[in-house]
């Protein structure tokens, strides 16, 4: 009988070898007609039920007596290797009906044995006990279909850290490039009282070709001191997103107390990394015409496939592809905004794009502002080019047009705070909705200052404004989260959007503006809120945890639909399909929706929404 059960799936999967024993010693299999009933509505559980085979349907007959309707509303189907129960079982009474709909064998693991398990394995425990990051943790330790490149467990104090070639101040251009050749350095550091300075081969050419400055010009002198910086014990991974974002080849290792480590080169980053991030990267900057920014652009989505194929964590895809299209949109802006026009101008970008949490390109959300009385007749004919040179980019148009073609998203300075505050002060839906989308833009070419001056007034304008904030948060509660009242999945699919991301974002972004948070990151936003105290550190996990895996869940439908299509847009984005999740992922999805209904709950008594 126990042959018959498997201990390769989770959570049994995770259970030593003598605890494994125990669970086959103690397992009863029990068989089920059609229609036979397993578990009845305020029956004691006798523990929990995992299916060899057939189906169970779970109902609420409640409900049914409440309705017209003569049928049952089934909540979930559980099919073979699922487990079904626990929540009565905590809960000590059974809340809903599980039948049989076909020919059914069972396998009940009883109560105290359970309970044995849960208590000896911490691991097992957080199957059953909520414990979103930990199980989603488990789940992806045990995938077999996940393998976690190297680079992703790998710190920088783990790789290769390069002992930098040093030089005191005093030290002379031409001593330090023959100090340079010699050691077969590119770079040095420059020290200068407490302080180091970051010296390249260019520098030095520059220095004595283009300056014309003396070779016993002190180098320390043409050091440049602002130094980008990471801490031994971050990723490595983080060192390519810094590497992509700030155009550089190294980054200076700092360890406690400002203590130099040494210096990470690019070469060694990339030896962890082989989906070529950088490489297109390289491309888009040496782009000198908009084909050939075009062409570099189309690598992204292979990018992605690597990104996935490899295990990379959503949040570091996130970070990385923000930072890519970052620099795409900004060297387009270059190729067709006249140089002269860039310091009057910024162009921003809003919605998923500005908050850094696009992945797929979905749709454009951009817009500029100019500088208060520019004159620039040519400006909506160039913000037109822009956006049709977009789309041909493979960046589908707003369905909203909320794109710098449409003279409504391009503004001066002034007009821009002005409308922001106008919508802050309206009770009309598509107002909020514009306000949503322009509170998470950020500035991605131009001058970056006249996106900062419209933003600083705008926050003065809504602070101490507790009708705006209530009235803002309210659209987080717009969209239904599909759990039955006892937290089943229903229907076949769900637009997970406006099921789990817009709430937890939304929400996010009200906290976020009301206490004056500048970042646009959810994630970021979360940890902000949650070192203000404005929510608890476990609330912020579950937020952050369940948020990751709703962008994940989309993102892998989204490049499964693309794949098998040949499209080159997915027409449903947000829709996920029920049949494409496995049963740990209707797990984690069942669990992920939960957070975001007590998150609702929160915003409700802190914004007073049911009054």
């Amino acid at each position: 009988m126990s042959a018959t059960f498997n201990l390769h799936n989770l959570p049994f999967s995770v259970l030593n070898e003598h605890e494994q024993e125990a669970l086959l010693g103690a397992i009863q299999r029990i068989e089920y007609a059609p229609g036979d009933v397993v578990l009845e509505v305020g029956e004691t559980p006798k523990g929990i039920y995992v299916l060899q085979s057939g189906r169970v349907a779970e109902t609420d007959p409640a409900q049914q007596q409440a309705s017209s309707s003569a049928a049952l509303s089934v909540f979930m189907y559980y099919e073979q290797e699922e487990y079904f129960g626990s929540w009565s079982l905590f809960n000590g009474t059974a809340i809903h009906r599980f039948t049989a709909v076909e020919p059914t064998v069972c396998h009940l693991l009883p109560t105290q044995m359970l309970f044995d398990l849960i208590d000896s394995n911490p691991s097992f425990a957080d199957f059953f006990q909520q414990n979103l990051r930990a199980k989603r943790e488990i789940v992806a330790q045990q995938a077999p279909s996940q393998d976690m490149a190297e680079f992703m467990l790998a710190r920088i104090q783990d790789s290769t850290i390069r002992e930098p070639l040093i030089v005191p101040e005093g030290t002379s251009i031409e001593q330090a490039t023959r100090l340079m050749r010699e050691s077969k350095a590119d770079c040095m550091l420059a020290q200068k009282g407490m302080r180091y300075g970051m010296v390249t081969g260019t520098d030095l050419l520059d220095a004595a070709i283009l300056n014309h400055l003396p070779l016993d010009t002190d180098v320390s002198e043409i050091a440049s001191y602002r130094l980008i910086t990471i801490r031994p014990d971050d990723y490595l991974f983080n060192a390519l997103i810094i590497m992509t974002q700030q155009k550089i080849e190294r980054v200076v290792v700092m360890g406690e107390n400002k203590k130099l480590v040494g210096v990470i080169e690019l070469t060694d980053v990339l030896s962890y990394f082989s989906s070529h991030s950088h490489v297109i990267g390289l491309r888009v900057e040496r782009a000198q015409t908009i084909d050939e920014l075009r062409e570099a652009s189309f690598g992204l989505f292979d990018l992605i496939k690597a990104l996935i194929s490899s295990g990379v964590k959503t949040r570091f895809m996130m970070e990385l592809l923000s930072v890519m299209n970052a620099r795409i949109l900004s060297k387009l802006f270059d190729l067709i905004v006249p140089k002269e026009v860039h310091p009057h101008v910024c162009l921003i970008v809003m919605g998923s794009e500005g908050r850094g949490e696009q992945i797929m390109k979905t749709d454009q959300d951009n817009g500029v502002i100019y500088r208060d009385g520019l004159d620039w007749p040519e400006m909506h004919k160039t913000m037109q080019k822009f956006s049709e040179t977009l789309i041909s980019f493979g960046f589908p148009p707003c369905p909203g047009n909320i794109m710098v073609s449409n003279p409504e998203w391009v503004n001066s300075a002034k007009q821009w705070a002005e409308k922001l505050t106008r919508w802050s002060k309206s009770c009309d839906g598509d107002a909020l909705m514009n306000l949503a989308i322009a509170a998470d833009s950020k500035p991605v070419a131009g001058n970056t200052a006249l996106f900062k001056v419209s933003r600083n007034i705008f926050f003065r304008r809504i602070q101490d404004n507790d009708m705006f904030f209530a009235h803002f948060s309210r659209s987080a509660l717009d969209f239904d989260t599909p759990l039955s009242f006892f937290g089943r999945l229903t229907g076949s699919g769900l637009d997970i959007k406006k099921a789990g991301v817009f709430p937890i974002v939304h929400g996010v972004r009200t906290l976020a503006l009301e206490q004056k948070i500048t970042e646009t990151n959810t994630f970021k936003r979360i940890e902000l809120l949650a070192q203000k105290h404005i929510i608890d550190q476990e609330v912020a996990n579950n937020l952050a945890e369940a948020l990751s895996f709703f962008i994940q869940l989309r993102l892998q439908q989204q490049i499964a639909r693309v794949t098998e299509t040949d499209a080159v847009h997915d027409k449903i984005p947000n829709e996920i399909e029920f049949k494409r999740l496995n049963k740990f992922e209707r797990e984690l999805l069942r669990d992920s929706l939960i957070v975001v209904k007590d998150f609702k709950r929160t915003l409700t008594m802190r914004y007073r929404l049911n009054f």
